[in-house]
């Protein structure tokens, strides 16, 4: 975090469907590779915890609960680590169950933020097992310690204010309307998107040209992190594509079909530079936001 720049990663871990267990451990192993690297943000992909394609198996109480631990553990791992770190899980709140992604930062959980649009065409069908988080914003219980769960929370780094980040998952980008675009305009300048977007022909460029104009239309960090090969493969496969983009450019982008991590540095304060440019960047005052703070060593 030197002038304004900051290294980031989007990682694709090994796991195995429904192992709980490997798949912490995993996530645990990555962090510390990426820790090696000084990554200040780090992104996991949708369902990581679980993997994304456990089907029916999200509805059994053992994995939920095991998820639950995991997810504790590998919040107690990111002690001493300097990064903000996106994991994704399925979470039961209030006897319904929400496809979300958990922030950490050094051993604490700051705050769960709920997909909203739920794809239920084609191959997919994520509303039989899954409800929208679109009107979630609440306060739950997770190990003892009240965490807030919401769509609108904006991720705030107290020694490097232009470093504010919101999440959504997979499907909210593909949307007319992302709730990044409600969450730039709010200010965050860093977008972390934890997704498990399958492989057909085609869809790798289309994906891509996604991600790069999202980042350009907003003027903000783009951070894909997509599920990968150790996925299910009865349904779809998944290849693991993950891309960094910054104000329209593709800084870097991995291989298809395998576990990855890709690294790279955004540079904040041009795009701060950026926005104050446009005089048309205007937010909706009408939508409140969740403002969790955090901190990171500077250098």
């Amino acid at each position: 975090m030197i002038d304004g720049y900051l290294k980031v990663a989007a990682i694709t871990p090994n796991v195995r469907v429904a192992d709980v267990e490997f798949n912490c451990n995993e996530i645990c192993k990555c962090i510390e590779e990426a820790a090696g690297k000084k990554v200040k943000l780090m992104v996991f992909p949708e369902l990581c915890i679980t993997g994304y394609t456990c089907q029916d198996l999200f509805f059994q109480d053992r994995l939920l609960e095991a998820t639950k631990e995991a997810l504790l553990k590998i919040a107690k791992h990111s002690q001493g680590v300097d990064a903000l770190i996106f994991v994704g899980l399925p979470l039961s709140v209030d006897a319904k169950l929400y496809n979300v992604a958990a922030a950490l930062c050094n051993g604490e959980i700051l705050g769960i933020v709920p997909k909203t649009f739920l794809p239920n065409y084609n191959e997919f069908y994520e509303a039989r097992h899954f409800y929208s988080g679109r009107e979630l914003d609440t306060v739950i219980n997770i190990g003892g310690r009240a965490v807030q769960i919401s769509r609108n929370i904006l991720f705030e780094c107290n020694e490097m204010p232009s470093f504010r980040v919101a999440s959504e998952l997979c499907e909210d980008l593909w949307v007319p309307d992302p709730p990044s675009t409600a969450h730039c305009l709010a200010g965050a300048t860093v977008i972390a998107n934890l997704s498990a977007s399958n492989e057909i022909i085609g869809k790798s460029r289309y994906r891509r040209n996604l991600v790069s104009s999202q980042s350009a239309r907003l003027v903000c960090a783009y951070l894909y992190a997509s599920a990968g090969p150790g996925e299910s493969t009865q349904d779809v496969v998944y290849s693991g594509h993950n891309i960094i983009a910054e104000n329209g450019n593709v800084l870097c982008e991995s291989g298809r079909f395998s576990e990855n991590m890709i690294v790279s540095e955004i540079d904040l304060e041009y795009l701060e530079s950026e926005r104050r440019h446009m005089t048309t960047y205007e937010a909706d005052s009408s939508v409140k936001y969740n403002h969790v703070g955090f901190s990171l060593n500077k250098y």
